[in-house]
């Protein structure tokens, strides 16, 4: 072949992050109908990485009566952005600062008697109980002495007790829900039988949400789900999501063309190097190397070699890729582009990760 050609121009788009507020709304409705009692609406991690205001007034809209965040921070920002229903913060310090709480009407959670100690106010709050996680949670041996310290607290008005939560660690996996059903189950009687009157059992998340009606109790918490993400692998929902990336670079090289750090990628052929300015500092994993896949000029093209900190190459073989071109990383899927879904597999991870991962230099939209 020839001289190498390298075409470069000046392009003024950058890296992009449309998020689609109507799949959002679509999901939400489909929990809505389904759920046996209520929908709290999950926004932590700034709405899953689709922008917490956003997500939580497209799910109240859409017929969730709660949200739910895990940091005292997140809920304020959800009831500064304009929501009026009901928000529960569970993973607090100790010390949270209870006269925010109660300001705001947040409510929170208690996982244990230190928490419980610290409250005062009459705030409200949610009894968690670890059902199976031994993560966040009361371990069950605690839980007749939270309860009889809880009702205590209730009765000289310190708090109000309204919830009791739990958390299934299994719920995908077809009847290894039922040991932290029974232990939920007992962990509420105790709680009556203690005095208490919770209004609001909440046990099951997305999964457990679409794969077992007897999880559903009076709330069902949807965070993935909102955003097109079925942990369970059940049911087809709406992705809101749409990653894309000008082309900036072009360059047509010969076969045994080294590509990127350690040339784990060589061309097999004369062809076509598409540079994208977008690497794992903006969200891409960089385990997804070798594998990963984008889509260009109307075909899903391989990611050639490493993923850098800022860049990746695309090899686009001998179709016509212009400077400008947009690629898309990853969306819906509808047109063959690749999946949030897709890109977890290439990277040996969860979509939850790739969705809350992406840069902050990725300029955001909303439609």
């Amino acid at each position: 072949m020839g001289a190498l050609v390298t075409s470069v121009r000046q392009v003024s788009a950058a890296p992009g992050l449309s998020v689609d507020l109507t799949a959002v709304a679509a999901n939400t409705r489909r929990f809505v109908s389904w759920a046996r009692g209520g929908v709290m609406a999950v926004v932590k991690a700034d709405g899953f990485g689709h922008g917490l205001g956003d997500v939580a007034r497209t799910a109240v809209a859409s017929g969730a009566t709660w949200i739910g965040v895990t940091s005292l921070a997140e809920a304020v920002a959800v009831r500064e952005s304009g929501v009026d229903v009901p928000v529960l913060s569970w993973l607090n310090p100790a010390d949270v600062d209870v006269r925010t709480a109660v300001r705001y009407g947040i409510d929170l959670s208690v996982p244990g008697l230190e928490h419980l100690a610290a409250l005062d106010g009459g705030v409200r709050v949610h009894l968690q109980l670890d059902t199976g996680m031994a993560r966040d949670g009361a371990a069950p041996e605690s839980w007749l002495s939270l309860m009889s310290a809880a009702r205590r607290a209730e009765l000289a008005g310190r708090v109000s007790v309204v919830g009791v939560m739990g958390h299934l660690p299994c719920a995908d996996m077809p009847g290894a829900s039922e040991p932290g059903k029974r232990a939920f189950t007992r962990g509420v009687e105790m709680a009556r039988q203690a005095g208490l009157r919770p209004s609001v059992r909440h046990l099951a998340a997305t999964s457990a949400a679409l794969t077992d009606p007897g999880t559903h109790l009076d709330v069902v918490r949807i965070g993935a789900g909102l955003v097109g993400i079925d942990p369970s692998g059940t049911t087809r929902l709406r992705s809101a999501l749409r990653f894309t990336a000008p082309v900036v670079q072009v360059r047509r090289v010969a076969a045994g063309t080294g590509v990127g750090y350690g040339h784990s990628y060589v061309t097999d052929r004369e062809t076509t190097l598409a540079l994208l300015p977008v690497g794992y500092a903006d969200g891409l994993p960089r385990t997804a190397s070798g594998r990963a896949e984008v889509w260009l000029a109307g075909r899903r093209r391989s990611v050639a070699g490493v993923i850098s900190m800022d860049q990746v190459v695309v090899d686009a073989g001998d179709d016509a890729v212009m400077p400008g071109d947009e690629a898309v990383v990853f969306g819906p899927g509808e047109n063959g582009e690749p999946t949030v879904g897709d890109w977890a597999r290439w990277a040996g991870t969860i979509p939850h990760e790739i969705v809350t991962g992406i840069g902050a230099r990725v300029r955001r939209s909303v439609r």
